[in-house]
């Protein structure tokens, strides 16, 4: 399956969460290393909103608040052949971590054919409907030359 967006930037608060071993542990057993401690985020829409909406479905994370038309599309695309990694939530020091659902992936920009290993990461609790979050052992805007605006293109495997 492939997604088409545009990066753009984010709140800056994947970093506290992305830093936390629990979570690295988990990262490096997918990506077979430490993943960079942050996401970049990829704003899709039409065709590629309903695809990543059937990656949203598979991963269990209700997509109540998404345009009728885009989630009836959605339940038709089929994501049989993706592969869902599950990374565990935990407890520390009385604070809640969630999981999340990984899908491992190539991201290339418009300018190339060759892409980065990463993996689109679907948190359990997320206010994202239209942003993709992506993670990787590189810091993509820099490996793949990348500023808010610019095209990308992800392949969930």
């Amino acid at each position: 399956m492939e997604l088409s967006g545009v990066v753009s930037s984010g709140l800056g608060r994947a970093q506290v969460f992305m830093a936390q071993e629990h979570y690295q542990s988990q990262f490096k057993e997918i990506l077979e290393r430490e993943v960079w401690p942050g996401t970049l985020n990829v704003q899709v829409s039409g065709e590629h909103l309903s695809k990543y909406v059937a990656l949203r479905n598979c991963s269990g994370v209700d997509t109540l608040d998404i345009e009728p038309g885009i989630k009836a599309e959605s339940e038709s695309i089929d994501v049989s052949g993706i592969n869902a990694l599950r990374i565990r939530g935990f407890l520390r020091e009385g604070r809640s971590f969630g999981g999340a659902t990984a899908f491992l992936a190539t991201l290339r920009n418009a300018n190339s054919s060759e892409g980065v290993e990463c993996a689109i990461l679907i948190p359990d609790l997320t206010r994202h409907v239209d942003v993709v979050e992506v993670i990787s052992v590189d810091y993509l805007r820099d490996s793949l030359d990348l500023t808010d605006g610019d095209e990308v293109y992800l392949t969930a495997r």
